[in-house]
Order: structure tokens, then C-alpha cells, then sequence
């Protein structure tokens, strides 16, 4: 190897090394190494006591979901300190209500829709980094260490469940990191969860009296959310793509 092949290899090496070594996933925060810290946030973001033997859902009864109330929302933003909806277009919505119409019967009907935590999920085939990534409980995460903000996954997901952080972002929770330019959305509360706690959205709704979310383990036949499964017909939204959702609904 000559001598400015020598040379021109070396500041290769230390680009890369520089590059991989100093990645910013929010003003002011910088990590080590891509390959460091993915292992580091996967036991710190996953837990380690995700297993297969659990796979964690939540059935939404939309006969109980009030049409003025937006408890579950509130409570999703407050929990992991989203902001406030003054900027539709640019403000992540973890969760957000939606109202479907019957153009028939005039029939209206409201929802809370979420990141649905499919079983198979597209936004997870289709990220170039592994940043999107599905617990062995099923529940579907987005690691910020590694998400390069491309939005694949964005397109890719048929429920428009996950928001790009245009912004900075200040004030951040200790449990749900985020940063400008990276995808982000609802966590199932992972941090709750790994806790033994329930949701935020579900512990919400529940303190309001509507009772409309139910979360637990769908692995689990003794659970309150398997019995109602059992004894009330549900249904998935686009249930036609096959992605065996971990969010089920009654009454659409």
C-alpha cells in the first residue's frame, strides 16, 4: 500500500470511528458508540423481564369512550411528557381520539387509536437500523439510539400511530427519552408495565368512570382483559392485513 493510500485509509478509519462514537440523539446528549449503547438502552428500554410467555394488550370499549373526554390522551402526554396539541402538525400525538361516522345511519362513534403493538409489525420489517424493535412481550418500541429518523416506518404503519420529533425537545421524562429527528410513539407504557403497573390511558379512564380500557395480559386466560375477550366480540382495526394486533375494540 502506498503512502497516501496509507493515509487516505487511516482518516477513513478515524471518520468512522469519530462518527460512531459521537451520536446526538437530543441537544446537549451525546453517546459513546451506536453499538454500545443499543446494548445498553435494549436492557434499560426492554427490561429484563420481557418474556414470551406474556404478551401485553388492552381491549377499548368504544360504547363507554365519551365523545368530550380526552382523560386518556392528557394522561399519555402528562405520563411521558409530550407536549400540548397547540401544534397539530409538528407536536407528537402518542394517542389521540378519532371519530368515525356511519354515512348510513348518521352513527358516531369515538376511539382512542394508539400504536396497535402488532404481532408482525410493518414499521419493525421495514427499518433500515433495527431501531424498531418488538419485545418478547409484544410490545413495539422504537430505540432512539439508533433511529436514524428516515420514517420508514411511518409510512409503513396502516394506523398512523407514530409522529417524527421535529423540534428539540426540553423537560424530558427519565422513562421516555426523545429527540429531534427521531420517530417516536405510544410505548404501551413499558416503564408501568415492568413495574406491574397498568397504563396511564387505562388508569385514566378508569379514575373518570368510563372503565373503557382494559390492559393486561392476553397470554394470561385468568386476566380481566382474556375473560371480556372471551365473553364479548371484538375486532381489530384493518384486521384484513393479518397483524394480529395487541389493541382490540368493542362496539365498532
Amino acid at each position: 500500500m502506498s503512502g497516501n493510500d496509507k493515509k487516505h485509509d487511516s482518516s477513513r478509519r478515524d471518520f468512522i470511528s469519530k462518527a460512531a462514537g459521537m451520536v446526538a440523539v437530543a441537544p446537549g446528549v451525546m453517546l459513546y458508540s451506536t453499538a454500545q449503547a443499543h446494548v445498553g438502552d435494549s436492557v434499560k428500554i426492554t427490561g429484563e423481564g420481557a418474556s414470551c410467555e406474556n404478551r401485553w394488550g388492552m381491549l377499548i370499549n368504544t360504547n363507554k369512550c365519551a365523545a368530550d373526554c380526552d382523560d386518556c390522551v392528557k394522561a399519555c402526554h402528562t405520563e411521558n411528557g409530550v407536549g400540548t396539541n397547540d401544534r397539530p402538525l409538528t407536536d407528537p400525538q402518542w394517542i389521540r381520539k378519532v371519530e368515525l361516522k356511519d354515512k348510513q345511519t348518521g352513527k358516531t362513534t369515538n376511539l382512542p387509536v394508539m400504536c396497535q403493538h402488532c404481532e408482525k409489525p410493518p414499521c419493525v420489517d421495514v427499518c433500515p437500523t433495527g431501531a424498531s424493535m418488538k419485545r418478547a412481550d409484544g410490545i413495539v418500541l422504537v430505540d432512539k439510539h439508533i433511529c436514524i429518523g428516515c420514517r420508514y416506518c411511518m409510512m409503513a404503519c396502516p394506523y398512523k400511530a407514530r409522529s417524527f420529533v421535529h423540534e428539540e425537545v426540553t423537560d424530558q421524562m427519565e422513562h421516555a427519552p426523545r429527540g429531534k429527528g427521531t420517530v417516536e410513539a405510544c410505548t404501551m407504557c413499558v416503564h408501568r408495565v415492568d413495574a406491574g403497573r397498568t397504563t396511564a390511558c387505562a388508569e385514566a379512564c378508569s379514575k373518570a368512570g368510563h372503565d373503557a380500557i382494559v390492559f393486561g395480559n392476553l397470554n394470561d386466560p385468568n386476566s380481566e382483559v382474556s375473560k371480556q375477550l372471551r365473553e364479548h366480540q371484538s375486532t381489530q382495526i384493518r384486521a384484513d392485513l393479518g397483524l394480529n394486533t395487541g389493541v382490540r375494540y368493542r362496539g365498532l
